[in-house]
């Protein structure tokens, strides 16, 4: 009565792991919900900072503004950040709009 249990060397036995802890969710997130990385995110949903935390969002379609990075790393800075865009887009600036200012837009386009 609690004591070890020992194996056939005397040594004490280890306890076997668990598949998962019991804290981690066994369905994939939906939009909303907390994660650590975008594979605990449903399909067509990203793991993103939204505040000091981050959560499942969708995944960028056609025609939505996008965020292209100049410098690698600056994606981390951000303190609401987008996924990214959907397979067969990509995040690119929009050209047929007038104003300079504008330039700075992109959305996610077709390749």
């Amino acid at each position: 009565h609690g004591a070890a249990e020992m194996d056939e060397t005397g040594t004490e036995a280890l306890p076997r792991r668990t598949p998962a802890p019991a804290w981690l969710p066994t369905a994939k997130g939906e939009e909303g919900d907390f994660c650590l990385r975008s594979s605990d995110c449903a399909a067509g949903l990203c793991c993103a900072r939204h505040f000091w935390s981050k959560i499942c969002k969708p995944v960028l379609r056609e025609g939505q503004v996008c965020t292209r990075h100049r410098r690698k790393g600056s994606h981390g800075l951000e303190i609401f950040q987008r996924c990214q865009c959907a397979e067969g887009l990509a995040c690119r600036g929009q050209r047929e709009l007038g104003p300079a200012d504008t330039s700075r837009l992109h959305t996610c386009q077709r390749l």
